[in-house]
């Protein structure tokens, strides 16, 4: 008999309804259990969201930090006044004060040079190795040997495009594209800045498959057409002393100082002038103790002895410790004498119930003794306020150690997924159970129902017996 054809018959002979029998029994049998890993999984879900909330806290503490120190304004960052003619930059562990003028009577070029036409970018153009060499183009070409040629294969086959590729993968600051002229597609090839970095090509030919020659140039026998651009050297006065620079990127000139150079100003000097970050440093630290005790709230909510989804947790307990000592966490291990090198020089203090407080006079003090040092504390470098809280939010998110968030987090995962396999087996075996259950009350049903039928018969003898002997 099929099963819903015994469960639909269950009952009609005792009068019980034997399919809900079976599937109470079956309910009861395992119920204590499954209450038990319904509990576990709620606790384990709120321990994982409330390990996620801290760690996604930290890490969005560091990413906003390290956003802001990247904007500049809590170093000394050199602003030019007239930015289309440069900008300015702090090269790392500098700092600059004053102001200077500039003047840009030259930006560095670098050269260009263009092949002849050629009917289309996909023709093929032959092979062989083309062979560039760096040095000093004018009249003539005087070379650099301190740069090394470069010499590009150039296969069987290879087109325009071909080339303008083999070119442009080698490296050496040397770069192509194809021209659509009105004579046709030309091959143009820029050089690295500076003047020493102009140029020559020499071509090799494979014997059968000539044509490489064609781009072939040097200044005394080459199409002075085909040369675009020469390279120059970028030339500029600081406070009217003289400077030159291969690149348009300066490198430090002056202390704190390094300029990327964009246009002349012949006749016209601006103003280079340097801001004073120390009402940027202290609004910065204001929110980071801002910051820090929202988390340290968050923090003794989730450890509460009594009611805390982390209470005892390893992660969450090595992220108090490592928050109580942050204020003494020393971030310029360089750091000398009375040089500030801790969070504590500036301003960070712990109160004894965990929380962070401002001790403005403190950082005051030492922006006033020693604003260079401030200000280089806080950089994207290796060391730094940035550098600390980071790695700070880094080791707690680490999955690979289990004394930390991002270990908890893991293990938590990995029992809520074990408790839910063991609840969907719960589930199954109960299933089971019911079923087999309803199996056996359909044969005591039968039975019963058969035993009623013989009880009626006798009930209607014996009354028949009765009526025949009135």
């Amino acid at each position: 008999m099929e099963t819903s054809n015994i469960i639909g018959s269950l009952g009609a002979g005792s009068g019980i309804n034997m399919a809900q029998l079976a599937s109470d029994l079956s309910k009861a049998q395992f119920q204590a259990r499954a209450d038990r890993l319904l509990a576990k999984g709620e606790l384990l879900d709120r321990q994982i969201s409330s390990a996620a909330t801290l760690k996604n806290a930290l890490s969005t503490l560091a990413g906003s930090l390290g956003d802001r120190v990247r904007t500049g304004d809590l170093a000394s960052v050199p602003q030019v006044a007239s930015s289309a003619v440069a900008t300015g930059s702090a090269p790392f562990g500098t700092f600059g004060r004053g102001t200077y003028s500039l003047e840009v009577t030259q930006i560095a070029r670098r050269q260009m040079l263009a092949g002849p036409a050629v009917t289309s970018a996909d023709d093929v153009v032959g092979a062989g190795t083309l062979t560039i060499r760096f040095g000093t183009v004018d009249t003539g070409f005087t070379a650099d040997t301190a740069q090394a040629p470069v010499a590009i294969t150039i296969p069987s086959g290879s087109t325009l495009s071909d080339i303008s590729a083999a070119i442009n993968g080698a490296g050496k600051g040397l770069s192509a594209y194809i021209a659509q002229t009105v004579d046709g597609p030309r091959l143009v090839i820029k050089g690295p800045e500076g003047a020493n970095s102009g140029f020559v090509i020499e071509a090799t030919e494979t014997a059968g498959e000539e044509g490489l020659g064609a781009l072939a140039w040097e200044p005394v026998t080459g199409a002075p057409a085909n040369l675009l651009e020469t390279a120059q050297d970028a030339a500029f006065e600081l406070d009217g002393l003289p400077m030159t620079s291969a690149s348009n990127q300066t490198g430090q000139i002056a202390p704190g100082l390094q300029l990327q150079l964009k246009a002349t100003n012949i006749g016209s000097p601006t103003q280079i002038s340097f801001g004073n970050p120390s009402a940027n440093i202290q609004t910065a630290m204001a929110d980071l103790v801002g910051a820090l005790n929202e988390i340290a709230a968050q923090l003794a909510q989730a450890t509460n002895i009594e009611t805390g989804e982390l209470r005892g947790d390893p992660g969450a307990r090595a992220l108090k410790q490592g928050m109580s000592r942050l204020a003494g966490t020393v971030v310029m291990p360089g750091a000398t004498g009375d040089t500030p090198r801790a969070l504590a020089d500036l301003g960070l203090a712990t109160e004894r119930d965990g929380k962070f407080r401002l001790d403005s006079a403190r950082l005051t003090a030492s922006l006033a003794r020693d604003p260079e040092a401030v200000a280089a504390m806080f950089t994207n470098g290796l060391h730094g306020v940035y550098a600390t809280v980071d790695r700070l939010a880094r080791d707690s998110a680490s999955t690979g150690n289990p004394g930390s968030l991002g270990g908890s987090i893991a293990r938590y995962e990995r029992l809520a997924n074990e408790t839910e396999a063991t609840a969907a087996d719960l589930i199954e075996k109960q299933e089971n159970l019911r079923i087999t259950m309803v199996a056996r009350f359909a044969r005591s049903d039968a039975r019963i129902a058969a035993s009623q039928s013989t009880l009626t018969f006798l009930q209607q003898q014996i009354d028949a017996w009765n009526a025949g002997d009135n």
